[in-house]
């Protein structure tokens, strides 16, 4: 993945207390909101870069989801 960039973004207070509900009615934090949001708009507009990557998944896998089998759950011969 490409390294990501990092800008200083000044809000009103109001603007950003309603983002913060927000993000935390959705379970996301409110910088992962704020790129959601950027990013539905760009698509919608039809200015989303077609090289964008994905957004990454954040929070903690869901069991069974690993592909990868610890040493214990190798077949025995």
């Amino acid at each position: 993945m490409s390294e990501r960039k990092s800008l200083l973004l000044r809000l009103d207070p109001a603007i950003y207390d309603a983002l913060m509900r927000w993000a935390n009615d959705e379970l996301r934090s409110t910088n992962a909101q704020i790129e959601f949001l950027l990013r539905k708009e760009l698509a919608e507009a039809g200015r989303l870069p077609k090289n964008t990557g994905r957004l990454p998944k954040r929070g903690r896998p869901p069991k069974g989801a690993s592909t990868e089998k610890l040493p214990s759950e190798e077949p025995s011969e």
